[in-house]
């Protein structure tokens, strides 16, 4: 097995690539009837595979992640202040690359004005594995509740406390944060 810088990624950079994409989409048409949070990343994996830059396979389970880390912030900023958010984030703000936050937060503000469309889907039990990508947040081991902290768009690594597989995103509030 090769061992891959994160940042090289080519999974870690589609998903950075087609976070940008959703949000050039939801700015472009800003004035008009914004695109649904589907719609757009529907449109991100078109031109990420139209682009070769990922196989359909790839851009398919890039965009569920991008759904789901979308979906969280966007139920977040529904239901706390926004000023809360680096409760949610679970660590300093300052440390997320200020590109990528500024365009996950201008994706998850608009995704926000889009919960009707996502109300049935955040339903679904959310659940991360080993191996997925995800954006900047903090997640928990579902079996020994280690926290693991993203500064930035990364593939999730097994527990390194237990090697557990699956997450939740940690969603109460951290009293060392």
């Amino acid at each position: 097995m090769t061992s891959q810088h994160p940042d090289n990624d080519k999974l870690v950079l589609g998903y950075n690539r087609m976070m940008e994409r959703v949000r050039d989409l939801m700015e472009k048409v800003e004035h008009e009837t914004p695109p649904r949070l589907r719609q757009a990343i529907e449109f991100a994996k078109e031109k990420a595979v139209e682009l070769e830059e990922l196989t359909l396979e790839e851009a398919e389970r890039i965009g569920e992640y991008l759904r789901r880390d979308m979906e969280d912030a966007a139920e977040y900023l529904a239901s706390e202040e926004v000023e809360d958010l680096k409760a949610w984030f679970r660590f300093d703000l300052e440390r997320i690359e200020a590109q990528l936050l500024e365009m996950f937060l201008s994706v998850a503000d608009r995704a926000r004005l889009d919960m009707l469309d996502l109300e049935e889907r955040l339903e679904e039990a959310k659940e991360y594995r080993t191996g997925e990508i995800t954006g900047p947040g903090t997640l928990v081991c579902i079996q020994c509740g280690e926290r693991l902290h993203f500064h930035k768009t990364s593939r999730i690594p097994p527990c390194p406390k237990c090697h557990e597989a699956r997450f939740s995103r940690d969603e109460k509030p951290d009293s060392s944060s």
